[in-house]
């Protein structure tokens, strides 16, 4: 009986603590976004209010933001007026791979932009250079040391701006004066790098839309991770750019990051820049086969898979840049980060996304340089060639350039490359037809598609 007794009360304990952890997760306070198909009025914000605090009020999609308990998320979810309520979703734009880079001895061009074909050594290969497009950068901002890798002209200061909080922190989505511009993160200037170029020392190295202007608009925070409700807020912005002071220039927006799930506030925001003339390009993710991110994954999305060249680090290239054909699929392979397009995803075209060089600080105010690997560096080449397509014809929507792109890339079905590693060593990799969307991208291609 004692023996039984003690078992009991184990068992006794063991319920206790499990409807301990229950409870308290119940009791847990959430950041939710709320989507209405309605208009927000008083009397919706009065009921809302009585089921939690509501923190910001986002017009132009009818959706709000919300601090609840999470046993109150089903009920919200259920009010006739409520078209979709989740937990505000988490966002990352972490690379892969990181490698110093040390050497520049010689080369004014990395083989990344050989392989989009907007360079052919250190000439510009194509007649655009992104003249007159604004591309939005929604990343970590940029490092306090900027203007020793930018020109100063390229950065549109004016409409700069940082987004901060999310449902992870106070649930509150706030502005945050000049922090876009104080990055510890260094993911944003790296990604920067790949649309404008940028400088090491006395030496300029090419980007694929040089004479774009970038306009930085931080929503990942110090750790380069954030959150649905503040990219929403940062996408609005953009759109908010379009249809006031940059309603007669093209506006391209690059998101190099991603989370699991597609957000009902970031999707709606997305839909509304789209419709008011933005066009946005994203990474794929970097979960292999466990399958694409979002908002990449979102169909009216531009989504970019990450390729590598065969030839990164054999001893003759180098870092230097010189893919002899970058029409040719056999020079390249798909990286096994790169996220492979499941049932309901939308994967459009490759990039390259391996060993991508550029500006990297790991110690604040020290300029540094670093080959970076993940989608989060193949997305900025498709919204530099974008950017191409677009000062060409102004009027280009999101949807036709979505379809030039697919219509101009060079197809890369199934297949194994054996590369070689930074070390010397080599590796087979392999993939299926759902890593690449409609094949490789190069700038030649997309521009004499477009008219």
């Amino acid at each position: 009986m004692k023996k039984l007794g003690i078992r009991v009360l184990v068992i006794l304990a063991m319920l206790s603590t499990s409807l301990s952890v229950s409870a308290a997760s119940i009791a847990a306070t959430i950041g939710v976004n709320v989507l209405l198909n309605k208009d927000i009025d008083a009397s919706v914000l009065k009921e809302l209010g009585s089921l939690g605090t509501v923190l910001n009020v986002i017009s132009e999609v009818d959706g709000l933001t919300m601090r609840i308990k999470a046993n109150q998320l089903s009920k919200i979810q259920a009010l006739p007026y409520v078209l979709a309520a989740s937990p505000d979703a988490e966002r990352n734009g972490a690379p892969i791979d990181t490698v110093a880079a040390t050497d520049f001895s010689s080369g004014l061009s990395t083989w990344d932009q050989d392989a989009i074909n907007v360079i052919n050594g250190s000439t510009r290969s194509v007649a655009y250079d992104g003249t007159g497009v604004y591309v939005a950068v929604l990343d970590t901002g940029l490092v306090d040391a900027w203007r020793q890798y930018f020109p100063q002209e390229r950065i549109a200061e004016e409409y700069a701006i940082a987004f901060g909080g999310g449902g992870g922190e106070t649930g509150n989505v706030s502005t945050q004066k000049n922090k876009w511009e104080h990055d510890q993160n260094s993911h944003g200037t790296h990604v920067t790098s790949s649309i404008l170029g940028f400088k090491a020392g006395a030496n300029l190295y090419n980007g694929a839309a040089p004479m774009a202007t970038i306009i930085p608009v931080k929503v990942l925070n110090q750790n380069g991770s954030g959150w649905s409700s503040v990219i929403a807020e940062g996408i609005l912005y953009v759109a908010s750019l379009k249809v006031g002071p940059l309603a007669g220039s093209p506006v391209v927006i690059n998101m190099s990051l991603g989370g699991s799930r597609l957000d009902p506030l970031e999707k709606a925001a997305i839909d509304y820049a789209i419709s008011v003339g933005v066009i946005i390009v994203a990474s794929a993710g970097n979960e292999g086969e466990a399958g694409m991110g979002y908002p990449g994954a979102y169909e009216p999305v531009i989504s970019v898979a990450a390729s590598g060249w065969v030839g990164e680090w054999t001893s003759s290239s180098w870092w230097k840049g010189n893919v002899p054909d970058p029409t040719n699929p056999l020079d390249f392979y798909i990286t096994d980060f790169s996220s492979r397009e499941k049932s309901g995803q939308d994967l459009d075209v490759t990039a390259p996304g391996s060993w991508i060089l550029g500006p990297y600080q790991v110690n604040s105010g020290q300029t540094s340089y670093y080959y970076l690997g993940g989608t989060s560096m193949s997305s900025p080449h498709v919204a530099g060639i974008v950017a191409l397509m677009a000062q060409k014809l102004p009027s280009l929507t999101a949807t036709q350039a979505e379809s030039i792109l697919e219509a101009s890339s060079i197809a890369l079905p199934a297949g194994s490359r054996t590369i070689t590693n930074p070390d010397g060593s080599t590796t087979l990799i392999s993939w299926g037809n759902d890593a690449s969307g409609a094949g490789l991208i190069t700038a030649d291609a997309a521009l004499l598609n477009t008219y």
